[in-house]
């Protein structure tokens, strides 16, 4: 479980990185030549490199939140009877009567295609807490969504 949060973090450490070698060297050199053409009223190159500038800002300060918020992550809270994270969840979506495997894990690991789903998705925060017989009506962009929670396999049975 700790090699998890580890590999998390290096992954961020290397975006934070990335960034702020754009911040502060790649994007301050873009804004003087920008600069250099004149009339900055017109200009799209200087416009650009500011906007870029502040969404590299705005990044850069998600990421550190979480990395703070990776750093505070107690995996030895998590509940030994109900979904959370590092839980396998089977699913069977009523609409359709097929089941459906699912695993919760944190933003950075998602990947719907395997099954990994964000405990901040809109299915990842109705199954977060839920047992095998619990039934959930989820709210989706693709519409809304009845499952019924047939098996559940937490952090701790897969240790």
């Amino acid at each position: 479980m700790i090699d998890l949060a580890e590999k998390i973090k290096k992954k961020l450490k290397a975006e934070i990185a990335a960034l702020e070698h754009e911040l502060h060297d790649e994007l301050p050199k873009e804004i003087k030549v920008a600069r250099a053409h004149g009339d900055l009223s017109e200009n799209a190159e200087y416009k650009y490199a500011k906007e870029r500038q502040s969404y590299v800002s705005a990044r850069l300060g998600q990421l550190h939140q979480r990395m703070a918020d990776i750093s505070m992550m107690n995996l030895s809270n998590l509940p030994k009877d109900r979904a959370a994270y590092g839980s396998r969840i089977v699913v069977l979506d009523l609409a359709k009567s097929a089941e459906i495997e699912y695993k919760l894990v944190t933003v950075e690991e998602a990947d719907v295609t395997k099954g990994l789903i964000s405990t901040s998705s809109p299915i990842g925060k109705a199954l977060l807490g839920k047992k095998p017989g619990d039934e959930v009506t989820v709210v989706t962009p693709a519409g809304k969504k009845e499952y019924e929670v047939v098996s559940l396999s937490t952090i701790y049975d897969e240790e």
